[in-house]
C-alpha cells in the first residue's frame, strides 16, 4: 500500500475534481501524455475517491501483469488477473485452457459475492486484456445459480452438499490434493474451489456448518477460519448443456455427465452462443458504477483486430466441419450442431464500454488516439483528449547532489514531492548531507505526518520492496 498517500492526494487534487466532473458529465475522458506508473495512479485516484471498482482493460497479458505489480501497491484490498485465451472459443484447444478458467471463476465468485453482499462490500481492481469483452461467457443469471455459497452456521443437509458438488463437475476423491477434487470423512467434507488458492474444510455437526477452515494440501493441516465462501463450477460446460437440455438439442441427450477426458466435452463450450441469444462479457458481471479503464486504445484494436481475423476463420471452419458430419455419428453426434457466431470487433465491443464511465489511456501525447469512439452511446459529441505532459525524472544512479538539486528546484515551484525507495532511511540521509531535507514516513498511512510535511514543503520518502516496475515522473 506504498502509494496509498499519494492516491490520496491526487484524489484531492483540483486535478482530480476537474476528471470527476468531466466524468459526470459525459461518461468519457481521454488522457494523453502518461506513464505506466501515473496511469495507475490517476485511475486508482478516480476510482477510489467515488468508491468505484475499477477494471483496466490492456493490449497483452504482459502488460496486464505489469499493471496487476503496480496496482497492488496502490490502496486496492484486492487485485484479481483475470487471464483471456489466444485461441478463439471456436477451437477445440480453447475447452482445453483449465487454468484459465479456473482463474476466471475465482474473478467471478468474487462478483457474484459483491452482487450478494453489496451494502458491505468494498471495491475490488480487475485487470485483463481486451479479450474480456469478447462474449465467452454465460449470462450472470444462468451462472449464479450455479453458485454455492456456504456460511459458517448456515442449516442444511449436508448429504445434499454431495450432489450439488458432483453437479458441478468436482471429482470424488479419497485426499483432496488439488483443484477441482473433494472427499467426505463422516462430517467432514474437504474441498478444493477452482476459484480458489487453497482447499477448505468444512466441519458439519449434524445439519449445521459449525467452521470453515482452509487446510494446506501438502500436510492436510488445517490453516485459517474462513466465514464465508463461493463454490463456483469447475468449468461452464454443466450450465451450456442444462440450457440446452431444456431447449430439447436432442444431441446433448447423449453426452453423460460432465467428463473433461471425454472427447465430446471439448464440442460443449462452442455451443455457448446456441444455448444463449446473448453470450456474456466481463462486463456484464461488473457492479454498475465501475470505472473502465482502456490502456493504449490504439493497441488494444490492433490485437483485437488479429485475434478477430483467426475467430471469423475458425467459426467459417466450424461450419464447415458442422455441414461434413450433418450425417451424424454415433461418437460425436454433438459434432454436426451448428455453431453461433459469438465473436465480435473492438468496436462493438466499446459499444458496451459505453455503457460504463470509462477512462482512456494513452503515453503518447497525440490529439486523438481513438477517433472512431470519440461519440457517446447516445451520439453525443465527447470532449478532446486532455494532455497531462507527465514526463519521467532523469536517471540519476548514485547522483545525490543533481537528484538534491532537482528536488529543491520543484519544491521552490510549488510541487508536492514523494520519493519511493527500497531503503528511503538512506536515501533521506544521503539527501540531508546535500542541502535537501526529507522526512522518512514508516506509516504510508500516517496521512496526519504526511500532510504536515506537504504544508512544510518537505519532500515525503515512502518505503516499496514490491515486483513492479517504477519510473520516477513529474506530473
Amino acid at each position: 500500500m506504498t502509494f496509498s498517500s499519494i492516491i490520496r492526494t491526487l484524489g484531492r487534487s483540483p486535478l482530480a475534481t476537474e476528471l470527476l466532473n468531466k466524468l459526470k458529465r459525459h461518461r468519457y475522458v481521454q488522457l494523453n501524455g502518461l506513464a505506466r506508473l501515473p496511469k495507475g495512479l490517476v485511475a486508482s485516484a478516480l476510482a477510489q475517491q467515488e468508491g468505484r471498482s475499477l477494471l483496466v482493460v490492456t493490449a497483452t497479458l504482459e502488460e496486464a501483469g505489469r499493471w496487476v505489480a503496480g496496482l497492488e501497491a496502490m490502496g486496492w484490498q484486492t487485485v484479481h488477473f483475470y487471464p483471456t485465451s489466444e485461441a478463439s472459443p471456436y477451437e477445440l484447444s480453447y475447452s482445453d485452457e483449465s487454468e484459465m478458467t479456473w482463474g476466471q471463476m475465482q474473478v467471478l465468485a468474487d462478483l457474484v459475492e459483491k452482487r450478494e453482499t453489496n451494502a458491505n462490500s468494498k471495491p475490488i481492481a480487475i485487470v485483463s486484456t481486451e479479450r474480456a469483452l469478447q462474449s465467452h461467457l454465460p449470462p450472470p443469471a444462468a451462472f449464479e445459480p450455479y453458485c454455492l455459497t456456504l456460511k459458517r452456521g448456515m442449516v442444511q443437509d449436508s448429504k445434499i452438499l454431495d450432489r450439488q458438488l458432483a453437479s458441478m463437475g468436482y471429482d470424488r476423491v479419497a485426499l483432496v490434493e488439488m483443484e477441482g477434487q473433494w472427499s467426505r470423512r463422516g462430517d467432514i467434507v474437504d474441498v478444493f474451489p477452482v476459484a480458489a488458492e487453497l482447499p477448505v474444510r468444512l466441519e458439519w455437526f449434524g445439519d449445521d456448518l459449525e467452521q470453515i477452515r482452509e487446510f494446506d494440501p501438502s500436510s492436510q493441516r488445517s490453516l485459517d477460519k474462513v466465514e464465508r465462501l463461493v463454490l463456483t463450477p469447475t468449468n461452464f460446460n454443466a450450465i451450456i448443456k442444462a440450457v440446452l437440455a431444456e431447449k430439447k438439442v436432442d444431441e446433448i441427450n447423449h453426452l453423460g455427465s460432465v467428463d473433461t477426458e471425454n472427447e465430446t466435452e471439448k464440442f460443449v463450450r462452442r455451443l455457448l452462443g446456441l444455448a444463449f441469444e446473448k453470450p456474456a462479457s466481463l462486463l456484464d458481471y461488473l457492479p454498475e458504477n465501475t470505472l473502465v479503464v482502456v490502456d493504449e486504445p490504439q493497441g488494444c484494436e490492433a490485437h483485437s483486430d488479429r485475434w478477430f481475423e483467426n475467430a471469423e476463420q475458425q467459426w467459417k471452419n466450424c461450419e464447415r466441419e458442422s455441414v461434413v458430419a450433418d450425417g451424424g455419428t454415433e461418437k460425436l453426434p454433438i459434432s454436426h450442431l451448428k455453431v453461433p457466431k459469438i465473436h465480435r470487433t473492438f468496436a462493438e465491443s466499446m459499444a458496451d464500454v459505453a455503457g460504463f464511465d470509462r477512462l482512456e489511456l494513452s503515453e503518447l501525447a497525440e490529439d486523438s488516439t481513438t477517433k472512431k469512439f470519440q461519440s457517446s452511446a447516445e451520439g453525443d459529441q465527447l470532449p478532446s483528449a486532455i494532455n497531462l505532459a507527465s514526463r519521467p525524472v532523469p536517471v540519476m544512479p548514485h547522483q545525490f547532489a543533481k537528484l538534491s538539486q532537482m528536488l529543491r528546484e520543484e519544491r521552490d515551484r510549488g510541487f508536492t514531492i514523494f520519493l519511493v525507495s527500497a531503503q528511503p532511511s538512506r536515501s533521506v540521509s544521503l539527501l540531508s548531507e546535500h542541502d535537501c531535507p526529507a522526512q522518512f514516513v514508516v506509516n504510508p498511512r500516517d496521512y496526519l505526518a504526511i500532510d504536515k510535511l506537504q504544508l512544510q514543503h518537505v519532500p515525503v520518502a515512502l518505503k516499496y520492496s514490491g515486483l513492479a516496475e517504477l519510473e520516477g515522473f513529474i506530473l
